[in-house]
């Protein structure tokens, strides 16, 4: 089985849309994807928690 892509920081923001700022807002509020902390400090997301965070996102409309 391969390994889980792990995104950089910098294409996450990219990708939803948001400042490093926003981001950081967003997980104080506990409203961001998972991160995964390097043993050099850099932030990694897995591809797999970033689409489980989009996909909870979305809400049916009524």
């Amino acid at each position: 089985m391969a390994a889980a892509r792990k995104l950089k920081l910098c294409e996450v923001l990219e990708e939803i849309g948001v400042s490093r700022a926003s981001f950081y807002r967003m997980r104080a509020r506990g409203q961001a994807p998972r991160i995964t902390y390097l043993p050099n400090g850099q932030i990694r997301i897995s591809r797999s928690d970033l689409d489980e965070w989009w996909s909870n996102l979305e809400h049916p409309a009524y």
